[in-house]
């Protein structure tokens, strides 16, 4: 299945980080109002978490069509990891859909008992999207998940293929802005560069 030119496993990656941006922000602009007392502030940490909640259920969709893409192209580790990735992912979603659902149930107008219990699910929420995102660092970068069997043994034998550098060559790859100019003497004794 694809969708806008994309299969599950790249259009999850794809739909991932701005959510998860979005909701860090949001957090952030909420605990700065507080802070600050500043009204504009308050209503940005809404707006941004509007948009956070809405693109973390479009990023929690995409990736449990991912897993079901998947399914039969993987290890057991990478399923243990992608059940407590999903896990942490929905348990996320969760705590921010509540916050946002109380302020929309409440018109905005929240008693103060009130805010300071938002705002440390705000605070968990934060700590559940690193929690989300370390695990799905794993799955990517550990487990190589989402990556088909046939591209991953085509790459292994591209990078097991024979590469040698010969003497002084491999420092030029390391450094290739430093200059090869070396100055010749000719027979008249006047020097000359070439580069």
């Amino acid at each position: 299945m694809h969708i806008f030119g994309y299969d599950m496993p790249r259009l999850h990656a794809a739909l991932n980080d701005l959510p998860a941006a979005l909701l860090v922000v949001a957090v952030l602009f909420e605990l700065a109002a507080w802070a600050w007392k500043r009204e504009s502030l308050k209503w940005a940490a809404l707006w941004t978490l509007w948009a956070g909640v809405i693109g973390g259920w479009a990023a929690v969709i995409a990736g449990e069509l991912a897993e079901d893409a998947i399914a039969n192209d993987h290890g057991e580790a990478i399923h243990e990891l992608m059940e407590t990735h999903e896990t942490l992912a929905l348990f996320t979603m969760g705590v921010f859909t509540v916050v946002l659902g109380w302020k929309l149930w409440r018109r905005f107008r929240v008693s103060p008992a009130e805010e300071w219990v938002l705002r440390i699910l705000s605070v968990a929420g934060l700590v559940l999207i690193i929690a989300t995102g370390v695990y799905g660092g794993k799955l990517m970068f550990e487990h190589a998940a989402g990556i088909p069997t046939k591209t991953m043994q085509a790459e292994m034998q591209d990078r097991e293929k024979a590469h040698h550098h010969e003497e002084g060559e491999a420092e030029e790859h390391e450094h290739p802005s430093a200059g090869t100019d070396t100055t010749h003497h000719d027979a008249s004794g006047t020097s000359s560069h070439t580069h």
